[in-house]
Formats: structure tokens, sequence, C-alpha cells
């Protein structure tokens, strides 16, 4: 009888409790979101109060026409920079995935020797500073570098990583003679969206791009090997067991009893992939700042480049919007593909 009204007391108690991470959230999240948002309709150079007028001027969404709508050198610069960042989305999150599953994989053999130093090994980048990692990029694909005197000695000739701003399709189909990057199609140069010819946006990403990509999926591998690996101890031995007395094999053993039982954290995993590649930051920051030829600029470092070099902080908030709409459209997305498909049931008698 009295069970009511003690839950009806547990309300008041329950928000009090919470009320601290709230009230933190809310001034340090919820609050600068908002004034970034306010921001983003102004027109504003950072040396006055954007609050109390002054040299602060509302230009409502001039900020987000000149980036989407507007021909002119600032829509071609973001059009770039979204495809550069598309192609880095492409290739990183199915590399990173793919390859910290079969690490985890691989160290989660029962029979294998050395799992724990093997378990270090992998995992160590990731603890790595991406500074310094970037730097050590930068004098390992140099062009009179390490990997480039690797392959000399099987007689290949290596680019010159962090200078070359071809994109890796059109190089391709030109070494094997498919097409001609020099004299590419009327209709690939003459039409185009947003500011950039179809040539462009299908160029894929360049030669110094690439060798970020795969900077990035070497660092991130090692700490998706981890959430692999926990989920991959959690699977009952007895599916594991039952399969084998059914006669399946490793493939069908991955396929029917592994992967539905990582569902959820596979899930995780590509999520925080997608997440981190379209904020790609340090490494662009370190290794190029876009150049060459603006191939390895991204829209978190034009946001950068656009508040705090050219102190247009109106353009850079307006970019870090659009940004975080496209992350939310794509988890939203990726989430309806990997949602669980059940059968249809049976009409009820």
């Amino acid at each position: 009888m009295h069970k009511p009204a003690l839950r009806g007391r547990q309300g008041p108690w329950g928000w009090l409790f919470v009320s601290p991470s709230v009230l933190v959230l809310g001034l340090f999240l919820a609050l600068p979101i908002v004034m970034a948002l306010w921001v983003s309709l102004l027109d504003w150079n950072g040396q006055s109060n954007p609050f109390t007028g002054g040299q602060a001027t509302f230009v409502g969404l001039d900020n987000y026409r000149g980036l989407l709508t507007e021909d002119g050198l600032d829509r071609t610069l973001f059009a770039t920079s979204l495809r550069n960042n598309a192609y880095y989305v492409l290739l990183f999150v199915p590399l990173s995935t793919g390859l910290g599953l079969t690490l985890a994989m691989i160290v989660n053999q029962r029979m294998l020797r050395g799992r724990s130093l093997l378990r270090t090994t992998f995992y160590f980048p990731s603890v790595t500073s991406t500074i310094a990692v970037s730097t050590i990029f930068l004098f390992l694909f140099q062009g009179s570098g390490a990997v480039n005197s690797l392959l000399s000695w099987i007689g290949v000739k290596g680019p010159n990583w962090f200078a070359d701003p071809r994109g890796i399709v059109w190089v391709t189909l030109g070494n094997l003679g498919l097409a001609d990057p020099n004299h590419p199609s009327g209709f690939l140069t003459d039409h185009g969206f947003m500011g950039l010819s179809w040539f462009e946006w299908l160029s894929g990403p360049s030669v110094a791009m690439s060798t970020m990509i795969l900077l990035a999926t070497w660092t991130t591998s090692g700490t998706f090997m981890l959430i692999f690996l926990a989920a991959l101890q959690d699977i009952p031995r007895e599916l594991e067991e039952a399969a084998a007395l059914d006669g399946v094999n490793r493939r069908q053993l991955l396929r029917h009893v592994t992967l539905p039982a990582l569902r959820p954290v596979l899930f995780l995993v590509l999520t925080l992939a997608l997440i981190g590649s379209w904020q790609v930051f340090d490494m662009v920051y370190v290794m190029g700042q876009g150049a060459p030829g603006n191939t390895t600029l991204t829209p978190a470092f034009m946001s950068y480049q656009s508040a705090f070099k050219n102190a247009d902080y109106g353009q850079g908030a307006a970019i870090a919007f659009i940004l975080f709409a496209i992350v939310l459209a794509c988890t939203g997305a990726q989430r309806w593909l990997l949602r669980e498909r059940n059968p249809r049931q049976g009409r009820r008698r």
C-alpha cells in the first residue's frame, strides 16, 4: 500500500543526486554548443563580445551558404576537404576495424605462445603520442627515407610521399593503362559538384593522404583489438564446441557464430572509427596542414584554420556544425544498416 508513495518520493531525490552531473554537462557541453551555434550566424573576428553587438554582425545563414551553395573559394575548399575526409573514412574505417578483429582473433588462440607479448606489441602504437608517431612517419616517408630505400632494394622507385598530390585512383588506372590522368575525359572535367569537377571527386585519396590513412590504421587497430578481444572471450566455449561437433569449418564458424555474437561490439567499434575519422586533425596539423595542393585538408582542420588563422570565427563554427550533422547522419545510417533483422513471425493461429 505504501509503495506508490515511496516511488513518488524517489523522483526528487534522484534529480538531486544527478544534478551535479547535469549542471556540469550543461555548463561545459550544452551551453558552449548553443554559444557556438550563435557564433555560426555571425560575422565575428574574435576581438569583441559576440553576445553584445559591437564588431559582431548578424549575417544569418550566410556562412552556411558560402560553404554549400555560393560559388567561390570557400565552397571549393570545403568541398575539397569533404572529398579528402570521405575517402579517409571509406578506407580507414574498414581497414582499422578488420585489422583490429584479425589481431584479436590471433591473440585469442588458446594454444598460442607469447600471447601477452603479442597483445602488448599490437597495442603499443595506440598509447603512443600521435604527434610523435606523425613526426617519425615524416622522416620514414621522405623522398630519401627508409621506406623508399627498402623499396629500391626490390627495384621499385617510391614517390615523394608527402609532396605527391596525385589521387591513387588515377595513378593506378594510369599505371595499368586503363586511363590517361594527364588527358581526362571532357565530361569529367567540365561537370562537377560544389565547385569540384568529377575528375577531382573520383581521383581517390592523394598519395599523402593515403600515408596518413596507413598511420591512423596502425595506431588505432590496437585499441579496437582490445575491444574485440574482450568480446571474443565472452563468447561461450559451448557454442564453438557445438559448432565443431556439427562439422563446420573456420569460415563457417566465423560467419555463423563469431560475427553474430560480436554484433553489438562491432557496431561500437564502427561508430568509434566513424566519428574519429571525421574529426581527424592532429595528423593533418603535423604532417601537412592541407599540403600538397589541399589534398590533406579536412573539415576539422579547415574549421581551425578559418577561426584561429583567418579570424573568421563564424565560418569556423559553421564548418563545425556541418561536420556535426554529417557525423550524425553517418552514424544513423550505420545504425540502420547494422540493425538486427528478425525473420517474420508466422501468423498466429
